[in-house]
């Protein structure tokens, strides 16, 4: 007797498309070209279908949050990526920001006695703010609150870092997570090939200097996160190119913990011109990145980038993480035109958006270890009873 999902792709008329939903059903990694042609032929209702179904395979009904804030440590940058609204030239710097070590500690010790796990730190590329200025922030982090974990970092700042202090990468890397580096964030990948990546940042680090510092990373023990941006000048093949080298170093070390597709957003700059993609094609983005990230555990929505219902949307075709608390912290999509412009949400808003679709909500570590699951907590106790925060 078929089941729904067997149903589905058997009712596909495209044999292209049934046998790929059929590799699919068979728990079979997809090609390249599959990839390419779920972009180009398959219907938002097909590939959600596949998706959700994946989806509930890994995790069933479990949708992931964590309780964490942001530190930026500055806007000011060396780099001039055309798709950027966030940074300011080193040579317009009386425009930006640049936040001291006490300044960034002030941000840390407003969060003591809360329960949030983990502070999430990336920025500019400051020339002044050097390895040794973030080692020294790294080690004050911890040596005021040890059991906080920093995920910090962007390869683009990693990579200037290393160079003007002329260490290697593998050097360099040591040195960070032993200062108290955690983990490392997704940020700065973009679109990985070359004919994409001279149009949008061409002065920054490649795609195998991202790659190998995460690799490095790896190989060091920690985990990572990885992310794509699209909807811009990119061709879906250079998507599918994207995640497939992604998906090539997964299987050589295993250390991503989640693939986030981010949407680009074209207010503020050099690329303003370019329209944006509908929330149809956003939802195909996230769907075929279920489907072709199969050994990525975690696919996440960055909620403050699509807005609140269209992160409850993605649940239903691929998502199973829509990212944490995040309290107001972060400038990045607001500045670039994003429909949160401040992204804050109270752990009692985030499970009941959760809830609302009908999912099951569960905090999480940074490395998703379960903390607590929600299903059953009476909110409105939760918010009343500090005890239970």
């Amino acid at each position: 007797m078929a089941t729904g999902i067997q149903t589905i792709i058997e009712s596909v008329k495209d044999k292209q498309l049934q046998e790929i939903g059929q590799k699919i059903l068979a728990k079979q990694r997809i090609s390249f070209e599959d990839g390419v042609t779920l972009f180009e032929r398959g219907s938002l209702s097909y590939l959600g279908a596949l998706a959700n179904w994946v989806r509930e395979q890994k995790h069933g009904d479990k949708t992931y949050f964590n309780r964490n804030f942001h530190i930026e440590p500055t806007n000011v940058c060396v780099f001039s990526c055309k798709f950027c609204s966030y940074s300011r030239l080193y040579a317009n710097r009386e425009e930006g920001w640049e936040l001291s070590i006490d300044q960034m500690m002030h941000i840390v010790k407003s969060y003591d006695g809360k329960p949030v796990t983990e502070v999430h730190i990336v920025g500019g590329v400051h020339p002044k703010m050097n390895l040794e200025f973030f080692m020294e922030l790294l080690r004050t982090i911890k040596a005021h609150r040890p059991d906080l974990h920093i995920k910090g970092f962007t390869p683009v700042e990693l990579d200037y870092m290393f160079k003007k202090a002329k260490v290697s990468t593998e050097e360099g890397m040591r040195m960070a997570h032993e200062a108290g580096l955690d983990s490392l964030p997704g940020g700065g990948a973009e679109i990985f090939h070359p004919e994409i990546r001279t149009q949008i940042c061409e002065d920054k680090v490649d795609a195998d200097g991202w790659l190998h510092i995460h690799r490095t990373a790896h190989n060091l023990g920690m985990n990572s996160n990885a992310t794509m941006l699209y909807g811009h000048v990119e061709k879906f093949w250079h998507r599918i190119d994207h995640m497939d080298r992604l998906r090539k170093l997964q299987d050589e070390t295993g250390g991503f913990n989640t693939f986030i597709p981010l949407k680009f957003r074209n207010k503020e700059n050099d690329m303003s011109n370019v329209p944006e993609s509908t929330v149809i094609e956003d939802m195909r983005m996230y769907a075929v990145a279920r489907l072709y990230m199969h050994n990525f555990p975690h696919i996440k929505a960055y909620w403050p980038m699509l807005g609140r219902q269209n992160a409850q949307l993605s649940l239903s075709f691929g998502v199973n993480d829509i990212d944490g608390t995040i309290d107001d912290s972060t400038k990045i999509y607001a500045m670039a035109g994003s429909e949160e412009q401040t992204p804050a949400m109270s752990t009692a808003e985030l499970v009941t958006l959760i809830k609302q679709v009908k999912r099951q909500p569960v905090e999480r570590g940074t490395l998703y270890n379960e903390i607590r699951d929600y299903t059953n907590v009476d909110m409105q106790l939760f918010e009343l009873d500090p005890a239970l925060n």
